[in-house]
Parts: structure tokens; sequence; C-alpha cells
């Protein structure tokens, strides 16, 4: 009888494992951005209309992403990431081709949570002026939840496909010195692939 298979390891697209204390780091600081901005966004809307108050939620989660993402794929940033010719040849790792990925994973995220976040209360600040949910208060959060989860069943695959998973950038843009070595060994070469991941 064969042992039984070891679990799948999660190992980032730089190549190295996340240290507990970086994992920490990046929760702590997604956590605690979320919640200022939140707490903060609260404040500011007290005095306004409360349709734009149910935006703080979005705000928050905007937030967390533009933190947590980064801070996930820190060693990625430092180390970089493998970047290939059109065939799939290894050319080496570039930290420039890092912050394109991540950027284009952050701007991704916050879209996919947009529609979720943002139509919901448009419909939701309508159907509480009605008798409907006056009448019937305990469905306000069913309905809500139905609405997030019908926004992000079309926004998850379409953001997800936003960019290209297999993105690409101008090799006049990487390192000087990846730059040098790509020259010398495909001089004709005018654009690199790198995986974003998600």
């Amino acid at each position: 009888m064969s042992p039984p298979a070891a679990p799948p390891v999660f190992i980032p697209l730089g190549g190295a494992l996340l240290s507990d204390n970086e994992l920490g780091t990046a929760y702590v600081s997604a956590t605690t951005g979320a919640v200022a901005t939140a707490l903060g966004l609260n404040a500011l809307t007290k005095h306004v209309s409360p349709l734009i108050g149910r935006f703080v939620p979005f705000a928050a989660v905007a937030a967390a992403n533009c933190i947590n993402i980064p801070l996930m794929r820190q060693r990625e940033l430092k180390v970089g990431i493998p970047v290939t010719d059109e065939n799939g040849t290894r050319l080496g790792e570039s930290a420039q081709a890092a912050k394109q990925a991540i950027a284009q994973v952050v701007v991704s995220r916050i879209l996919m949570a947009a529609p979720g976040m943002a139509i919901p209360p448009f419909i939701m600040n309508t159907l509480e002026k009605k008798a409907f949910l006056k009448r019937f208060p305990w469905m306000s959060a069913p309905i809500q939840v139905g609405l997030v989860g019908f926004c992000l069943v079309f926004a998850t695959p379409l953001c997800c496909a936003l960019f290209p998973q297999n993105s690409s950038m101008s090799v006049t843009s990487l390192e000087a010195e990846l730059q040098a070595k790509i020259r010398e060994s495909h001089p004709e070469l005018r654009r690199v692939y790198f995986n974003k991941g998600l």
C-alpha cells in the first residue's frame, strides 16, 4: 500500500515560500488597512446621504486589495518572476514584470468586487422605500446576498480575463542587466512574457 500523497504546497511565482512573519504581516496590514478605511469613511459619511454610506465596504475592500496583494507577493517584487520568450524559453527573472503583474491583479480584484458592492446598494436603496421590505424587513439580508452572488457570477470570470494570464511587456521596460542578457542571447526579441498570477 502506497503512502498518502503529501498536501500541495503553494509556491509563489518567484519560486520562494513566504515565511510565517511575511504572511502574518500581510494579513495584519490588509486587515488594518480595510478597517481603518471603513472607520474613516464611516466617520466622514455620517452627515451625507445613506446611499453614499453604502459604498464604504467597497472602499474598504479596494484598500485591502491594494495592501494585501503586494504584501503577499513581496518576495516576487524583490527577486522577480520568470520571463520567457513566445516559445516559453526562460530568459531570467524580472522585478519589473512582477510590478506589472501585481498591478494587473490589484486592478482586476478591485473591479471584480465593484459590481457586487456597487449595484446592490442602489437596488436596496430603492427596495427599502417599497412596501414589501417594510412589511418583511427580514428579507433584506437574503436579497442582498442574492444580488451580490448574482453579480459575482459574471464579474469574477470577466475580471479574471481582463488581462491575459500570460501577459507581456517590452524588453526595454525590463531591468538593464536583464535587457543586456536578452540582447546578447536573443537580439531580435522585442517582448517577453510572464504569468501574472491571480
